[in-house]
């Protein structure tokens, strides 16, 4: 009987969950109208009936679709269908990915602390739906939380390959990554997945799907992840050659001039651009940014982004230093619109668990009576933020002003996502023993 009874609970909290979530589709669909997913649709419909595809642009607005040519031909299929049905189809491939995540992201961060992860992860999914920048992605139509997808799925691929690095070691027996006889042939597949070998795929995918995930690929590199890199450069090689192949003139337009048009989505100086540029722009009362000011800028958040990156990857935070760099491509850019976003997501986890691994560490301390109340309070002030109603907050560049502070205050968690083994400093289990183990991210 109580397993039957939990089976049951377990039935009514999914049914009640998908319906929750079609009742939220629902009503962004209805409040931003899926206008950039329309925008896209006629743009593909014309491409398809012989026109170009960067050709359309709007009545009034003179809005064009920016969708790199690999995106536009896997958009193809879709774009025959209504714009209700392919907006449907978005939203819950978006939604997948965003549950795949949080169950990468959360569910680890659940067990540290001896706490159910199925629990865990409906709650911060539930949360994170109230998040304006996914609010946002489902309601305009966007790929915002499949790229989100994407980058998360090569973090877990990067932690497979630590795990199966680190079970070499000490495990009796050939390793993982070598074949053995007898097997069958589904064993590549599992070898393939138990040792990261896929690492690079999506961010590669990614950057097809996007381009401004480069950055990823930027990070790769400097933190000598070489075989990823060159993954995810091969990936992007190969969609964009493929894309030539079958589109040839669509893509001699996106390289030759769509990519450098960074007002195809609306003005720079609009208030749903949250990128520096963005902001520059509105502090100079001007429809394009000053480049000389903006790149002097840029290149300097870009470089403190990348290195904070960089140590939180050598003190065996991955998690936090791929968020950190989708922040500071979010505030690099010259457009971020408010469903490019999605970072502050992992980033409001991260404040929380730092909080509570302050509270862990510290038993009834004395000098300090609320450990962690910092991140806690951070936690909940950039959440609330980003909760709120834009229009009370794009006016005075509160996105904008938060992702240059995340970038730079921003903590990262010693040992809890490894991609690498440490080379800089001593185990963090002998410097930190009463925080728990790195088990998980």
């Amino acid at each position: 009987m109580p397993a039957e009874n939990e089976r049951i609970t377990r039935s009514v909290v999914v049914t009640l969950g998908c319906v929750g979530a079609g009742l939220a589709i629902h009503l962004l669909h209805l409040r931003y109208g899926l206008s950039q997913l329309a925008v896209d649709r006629a743009a593909t419909r014309d491409w398809l009936g012989g026109d170009g595809l960067y050709a359309y642009r709007t009545v009034g607005a003179r809005v064009g679709t920016a969708l790199p040519p690999p995106a536009a031909i896997l958009f193809s299929p879709a774009a025959l269908l209504p714009l209700v049905g392919v907006g449907w189809l978005l939203a819950l491939a978006g939604l997948t990915a965003l549950l795949l995540s949080v169950v990468a992201l959360a569910g680890p961060v659940a067990r540290r602390y001896g706490k159910p992860r199925g629990p865990a992860v409906l709650a911060a999914v539930a949360l994170a739906l109230l998040l304006e920048p996914v609010r946002a992605t489902l309601g305009l139509g966007c790929l915002d939380l499949l790229v989100f997808g994407l980058i998360t799925a090569d973090v877990v691929a990067l932690r497979r390959a630590t795990w199966a690095r680190s079970r070499a070691a000490w495990w009796p027996g050939p390793p993982a990554s070598r074949p053995q006889r007898g097997r069958s042939r589904s064993d590549p597949v599992r070898r393939t997945w138990a040792t990261g070998a896929w690492a690079g795929v999506g961010t590669g995918t990614a950057i097809a799907l996007a381009v401004s995930p480069i950055i990823f690929l930027v990070y790769l590199v400097v933190t000598r992840q070489w075989r990823p890199a060159a993954t995810a450069a091969g990936t992007a090689a190969f969609m964009f050659a493929g894309s030539w192949l079958v589109a040839p003139a669509a893509s001699a337009a996106w390289f030759s001039s769509v990519l450098t048009q960074f007002d195809r989505g609306g003005p720079l100086d609009a208030p749903a651009n949250q990128s520096l540029a963005g902001v520059l722009a509105r502090l100079y009362d001007s429809a394009t940014t000053p480049v000389l000011i903006w790149l002097a800028f840029a290149g300097l958040l870009a470089a403190v982004g990348l290195i904070r990156a960089r140590s939180a990857h050598a003190d065996g935070d991955e998690i936090a230093a791929v968020t950190l760099v989708g922040l500071t491509g979010a505030a690099f850019g010259p457009v971020s619109r408010v469903n490019e976003l999605v970072w502050v997501l992992p980033a409001v986890l991260i404040l929380i668990d730092g909080a509570a691994r302050h509270r862990v560490a510290v038993r009834r301390p004395r000098a300090r009576r609320y450990p962690g109340a910092g991140h806690a309070a951070a936690a909940v002030l950039v959440y609330l933020l980003f909760v709120v109603d834009p229009v009370w907050t794009l006016g005075w560049n509160g996105y904008a002003f938060a992702l240059i502070l995340l970038i730079n205050t921003l903590p990262w968690r010693p040992g809890v996502a490894p991609a690498v083994p440490s080379r800089r400093r001593p185990p963090v289990a002998r410097r930190i023993p009463a925080i728990p183990g790195p088990r998980g991210s």
